[in-house]
Formats: C-alpha cells, structure tokens, sequence
C-alpha cells in the first residue's frame, strides 16, 4: 500500500505537523508557491491543508490526480473553490471553533481601548507629551452593550462584558429567550440596539442582507456618543457613513480590525486616519494558541477523513457513505434550499422546527437530510461556520427544537420534504419536491401552493389577488434592467389574497425593493438569494 501523503502549502503549527506524522503520513511543507507551481506540485498528494495565504483554484484542483482532501487551517474558505472541488469529489474542511476565543479577545481588546483611549495615548506619550485631560475616557461598568450576531464569537464576547458589569443585550434573528435567559442577556431587535446602546460590537457574516447594515439610516437612530467595534467582516458598517458621524460628534469613536477595502492597507478607508478611531491589521486570530489550535483541528479532521474515520467540519459532504450518499443527494440539496428560503422570510426568533418526510423517502435513514435543511437555515445569517456536521449542535445552543416525523403514505408526489417554522407567535411552512428525481421545487408555502425552483434570487410577493399586480412589479423590474427568470403563482380565493414567486437575474437595490413595496394592491415584497 502506497503512504498516504499530505501537501502543507502555508506555514502550519508544528503541533499539528505532528498529528499528520503520527499516523505515519509522508508529509512536505512548502509555503510560498504560485498557482502554476501549485498545478505541478500537487500531482500524487492525496490531501492539501493551507490557511490563507494560498488559493486554492479550479486549476489547481483540476490538475490534482490523487486529492481526496483540501484543509482549511481557519475559520473562512474564501480562498478554496468549493464547486470545484465538490465537482471532483474532494472534500473541503475547516476549523471553525479554534480561534473563537483570540478573535472575542481581540474585539473585547479593541472595546476597551476605544473606552479609554489607550493607542492614541501611548503614541501621544511617546512623542513627549502629557495630554491627560484630552484623553478622557468612560467606564464599561453599566454601560449598555449591543451585540449583532450571537455566534461563537458573540456569545463570548459577551460573557467577557457581562463580567465587567455591563448591561448586554443582542440582536440575532436565532436569539431564542430561553438561550438569552442563559446566558443573562436580553434579546433586542436592531432597532432597540441602535437607540439604547452605548457600545455596538458586530459579530455576524457579510452577505447581502448585512452590507452596510450599518448605514446613514442606523447612525440617525444611534445615542450621541456611541462606540462602534467591528472585528467581524469589513462591509457591515457604511465606513463613509462612519466618518461623517464622527466628524458630526454622533459616534465618539470606533475600532475596527477588518475594512471595506481589501487593499493591504486599506489606503482607501476614510477612517483609518481619522484620530477617533483605532485599526487593526485583522488580528482576530492572530494568536499563538489560536495558530496552534488550528492547526490541531485541521491536522485531526483531515487525518480521521483519510483513515476513513468520518468527516468532521466538512463544507461540503455529508457525512455518508457511497450508494447511501448518491440515493440522497438530490434531497439534501432540495432541504438545504428550502431552509435558506424560509430564514430569510421570518423575522422573530424560532422556537422549533418540524420537517416531515413523506413518502418513499421515509423509508430511508433521513438524518443527513435534516442537518442539511438546518444548515440551509443558518448560513445565510450567521458569521460562524455552518455545515452537515455541526448544524444540529448550533441548533441546540440556541434552544432550537427539531423535530422529525416521516410517513410512507404517497400524496400527489412520490416523495415530499414539508418543513413548519414555529416562532411561539406565528407558524411558516414550506414545502418541496423533486421533479424527475433530481430538480428542486418549492410546491407550497404557507397556505399557497406553488411551482418555484428555489435558486439564485428570488422575489416573494404578497399581494390582494387582483389583476394587474405582477405586471407593474414586472414594468419596474423591467425599467432597471432586472430580468425576471421565472414566476410562479398561488392564491386563496376565500380571503382574495396571493402570493407570487419570481425567479431574477440579479439582486434588486434596495430603493427599487422599497418603491416595488409602495405599489398598489402589494402587501409586501421580500428577497431572498439562495446558495447551497
């Protein structure tokens, strides 16, 4: 049997070195090469671990011979085609949890020094100076502390303030009260942070709906003399916004450790030389234990997946075997679909979610089916890594109840996935199939039925059952060169309501969301992107 042999392509513990040697791997470490050295060198590796300084590209995994694994020495897979590799069958796998705790120290760090001063004092005192009364500072103790994105990072975040007697509370659409009970915070809607809170910290992904989260509109509802600290995703806070309202005097101060621009600086950044605000070379995890944990995390997930000990944090493949995996895969894709729909339409904090298995596939072990749909649920929203392995474990930290219930009796369709959201308040349901065995199709939602493929950007109009309504979203969409891929329709003659799906091109502005909101006989529009 030929060694099992393992490629490190940027600087990795040597704790974690060890793991991969330990099990007798033969294994090479070469930092620093170019993606056409990287094409010649990967031939006859059987896995590849990088952090973040290689990217990992369809031409480099398409001149791979042996690759059954790429690692992700950290949290992000930014830099590792994904589609590529699941198009060839590799794996791709991270290390989420190992440097949660550098980067809540880091932003905890960063908080405290915005309180008091403490960069711009140092260098004050090193050109000679004794500025004391400028360099004023607060107190964290009672001060109002508002968390965006209760993750890893959040939650830990925001154990460290509550240690400093200060009052949290926490927006994340996850945030169910019995967890914000346990953790002796107060769960809060964006709103309720951005009036009441002295200190904002953002801990949540960038997407689509959190660009520029923090906006112009945000300021404007903010106290005067808030502190913002972003170590989350440079993109979150408007920075142009940002330096307009420090100049104004509405934000005292902000530190930040990730920037709008990716240029390395960010010369670009309006507030990276302003004096009320304290930077950061995104420093997150750049600690010594972060490094080495890491590294140990990776080392150890790639080395159980090449002994063919499971997949642990694995981005892209259930952990299944062979014929199993082929016979579900069409429906892990369809749950995963349907999940990312429904978080993106409901807005209150959900308390259980029961998915119901209908027909021949009841009959079969549907576990995987589940984390998918759950996964689906979480990553459009959340900043911390979310995949098969870890989804029902996020689920149970945020007090969410899932519940799964199957039945062999065949409706209209052989085979059904029907998923209901409970909130404690109000109940979402949503329902798919699969055309032809393999193509995903949301055939109900609420009390509609439809026919929808649930990919890329969808529009989901409520509207009063009149004619005309769809036309005139239509003209709009028409008139800002948004093309409309698909639509499906479905109503309730009895309260002459109805809903409308549209499949677009591309994404709407939120000002032509917000004028298509204020046409006739529209209840409400929302958008949602699906990516699996």
């Amino acid at each position: 049997m030929d060694s099992i042999r393992v490629l490190i392509s940027d600087p990795l513990a040597v704790e974690g070195v060890d793991v991969l040697k330990d099990n007798n791997f033969k294994v090479d470490e070469v930092s620093k090469l170019s993606e056409e050295e990287l094409v010649k060198k990967i031939k006859g590796y059987d896995a590849l671990i990088v952090r973040s300084g290689t990217t990992v590209t369809k031409k480099i995994i398409n001149a791979s011979d042996k690759l059954k694994i790429i690692g992700r020495a950290g949290v992000g897979l930014d830099n590792v085609d994904v589609g590529a590799a699941s198009k060839k069958g590799i794996i791709v796998m991270n290390a989420p949890a190992g440097n949660t705790i550098s980067t809540a120290e880091h932003a905890f760090s960063l908080m405290l020094s915005l309180s008091r001063n403490i960069p711009q004092a140092d260098h004050s005192m090193k050109e000679g100076r004794w500025d004391r009364k400028k360099f004023m500072g607060v107190e964290l103790y009672r001060k109002c502390l508002g968390i965006i994105g209760m993750g890893r990072i959040g939650t830990e975040f925001a154990k460290r303030a509550l240690s400093f007697g200060m009052k949290v509370m926490a927006f994340d659409p996850f945030l169910s009260e019995e967890r914000a009970k346990a953790l002796h915070i107060e769960p809060a809607d964006l709103d309720k942070i951005l009036k009441n809170a002295d200190f904002i910290t953002i801990h949540t992904p960038l997407t689509d709906e959190t660009r520029h989260l923090i906006d112009e509109k945000a300021f404007k509802k903010m106290k005067k003399g808030v502190r913002i600290i972003n170590a989350a995703r440079g993109g979150i806070v408007d920075e142009k916004a940002l330096a307009r309202n420090l100049e104004s005097g509405k934000v005292s101060g902000a530190a930040f450790d990730v920037y709008e621009s990716e240029k390395k600086p960010p010369v670009a950044s309006p507030i990276v030389n302003m004096e009320q605000v304290i930077t950061t070379p995104h420093l997150g995890a750049s600690t010594e234990e972060a490094q080495v944990n890491v590294a140990i995390d990776i080392a150890r997930s790639v080395s159980d997946a090449l002994l063919g000990k499971g997949f642990r944090n694995a981005a892209n493949v259930p952990a299944m075997e062979g014929e199993a995996l082929e016979a579900l895969e069409p429906y892990v894709n369809l749950a995963e679909r349907l999940g990312s729909i429904q978080a993106q339409l409901i807005d209150k904090p959900i308390k259980s979610i029961t998915v119901k298995y209908i027909g021949e596939i009841a009959e079969m072990d549907v576990s995987v089916v589940t984390r998918a749909l759950v996964k689906g649920i979480f990553n459009p929203i959340l900043d911390e890594e979310v995949n098969y392995v870890n989804s029902m474990m996020i689920a149970k930290e945020r007090s969410i109840r899932i519940i799964e219930k199957k039945t062999s009796k065949i409706m209209d369709f052989a085979n059904l996935i029907s998923v209901e959201f409970d909130t404690g308040k109000k109940k979402h349901f949503i329902m798919g199939t699969l055309f032809s065995n393999k193509e995903p199709r949301v055939i109900k939602m609420d009390k509609y039925y439809v026919e929808a493929i649930p990919d890329g950007y969808m529009l989901i109009v409520t509207n009063k059952d009149v004619p005309g309504v769809v036309g005139r979203i239509g003209t709009l969409l028409g008139k800002y060169d948004i093309n409309i891929a698909g639509m499906s329709f479905g109503r309730d003659k009895k309260t002459g309501e109805a809903i409308s799906l549209l499949n677009i091109d591309s994404e709407v502005p939120k000002d032509i969301l917000k004028k298509m909101k204020q046409s006739k006989d529209v209840e409400d529009i929302k958008q949602v992107r699906v990516v699996v």
